[in-house]
C-alpha cells in the first residue's frame, strides 16, 4: 500500500487493462488518482475498469492500439472531458518480438516501433502539450527495459527500441525542464506478468530467479512501486534518468 498522496491528480497509463500497467493504475486509485486507462483489448480493458472502479477509484477507459495517434489524441482528450486535467501520462503499452536479426522481417520491425516508439513518443507529445497549455507540472514515463542495456538473445530489434525510451527520456527532460515537467524511463528487468507467461516456454520464474543476484524475479508491484516515485512532487529533481529495476542482473546479465 503506497503512502503517497495523488488526489486531483489525472493519469493516462497505456496498456494497462492487465500485467505492470493495471498495478501502475491500481497503485495511483488507491493513492487518490482518476485514471484513463488504456488497452488494445475491449475485455481486459472493461475488466480493468471495473477493478478500480470497485475500489472507490475514478476511472474509464480508452480501447485501441496506444501506436495510432487518433487513440492517443483521444485519451488526452478523454482524460480532459472527464476530469478537467492532465498530470502523468505513463507509456507503459508495448510489444515484444523475439528474432535472430538475420531473419528479421520488415513487417516485425515496422509493427515493433509504431507501438514502442511512436506511440511513447507522441503520448508525451500530446501530454506535455496540454500541460504546458495549462502550466501544469506534470510527469512523463517511458517504459524501457534492461534489453535496452545489455544483449539478450533474438532481441536486437525490441532491444533497440528499448534504448531509444532510454534515450528519449533523457533528451525530453531537458526539453522540458524549462516547463517543470520531469521525464524518466523504467527499465524492468525479468517481470512476473502474464505477458511474459504467453511469451515465454518453461519455468520461467524458476529461471529468473536462479540468475538474478538476490534470488528473485520481479512482480509487477515492484515496477509500479519505482513509477510511482518518480510521479511524487519528492521526485521533481530527477528528469532525464532511467531506473533500472532487475535485482542487479544487469551487473552479471547472465543468459536464461
Amino acid at each position: 500500500m503506497t503512502h503517497y498522496s495523488f488526489h486531483s491528480k489525472v493519469a493516462i497509463v497505456t496498456g494497462s487493462g492487465q500485467g505492470i500497467g493495471l498495478e501502475i493504475a491500481l497503485q495511483l486509485v488507491r493513492a487518490g488518482a482518476s485514471i484513463v486507462l488504456n488497452d488494445i483489448d475491449a475485455e481486459r480493458a472493461q475488466q480493468a475498469e471495473q477493478e478500480i472502479q470497485s475500489l472507490g477509484g475514478k476511472c474509464m477507459s480508452v480501447v485501441g492500439d496506444a501506436g495510432e495517434i487518433e487513440i492517443i489524441k483521444n485519451m488526452v482528450a478523454k482524460a480532459i472531458e472527464a476530469f478537467g486535467r492532465l498530470d502523468f501520462a505513463i507509456a507503459n503499452a508495448g510489444i515484444t518480438t523475439f528474432g535472430h536479426f538475420l531473419d528479421y522481417s520488415q513487417a516485425e520491425f515496422e509493427s515493433l516501433l509504431r507501438l514502442n516508439l511512436q506511440g511513447s513518443f507522441f503520448l508525451a507529445q500530446e501530454a506535455a502539450k496540454n500541460m504546458i497549455q495549462n502550466q501544469i507540472k506534470g510527469r512523463l514515463i517511458f517504459m524501457s527495459s534492461v534489453t535496452g542495456f545489455t544483449f539478450h538473445p533474438d532481441l536486437t530489434a525490441y532491444g533497440m527500441s528499448k534504448a531509444a525510451l532510454a534515450f528519449l527520456a533523457k533528451t525530453l527532460g531537458v526539453d522540458l525542464a524549462k516547463h517543470q515537467i520531469t521525464v524518466n524511463a523504467i527499465a524492468p528487468g525479468a517481470t512476473q506478468t502474464q505477458r511474459t507467461a504467453d511469451l515465454v516456454d518453461g519455468n520461467y520464474v524458476e529461471t529468473w530467479e536462479k540468475i538474478t543476484p538476490n534470488g528473485r524475479c520481479a512482480s509487477p508491484e515492484d515496477i509500479a512501486h519505482a513509477a510511482l516515485f518518480l510521479l511524487t512532487e519528492e521526485a521533481h529533481h530527477i528528469t532525464g534518468q532511467t531506473l533500472i529495476i532487475d535485482g542487479g542482473w544487469t551487473s552479471l546479465s547472465p543468459s536464461p
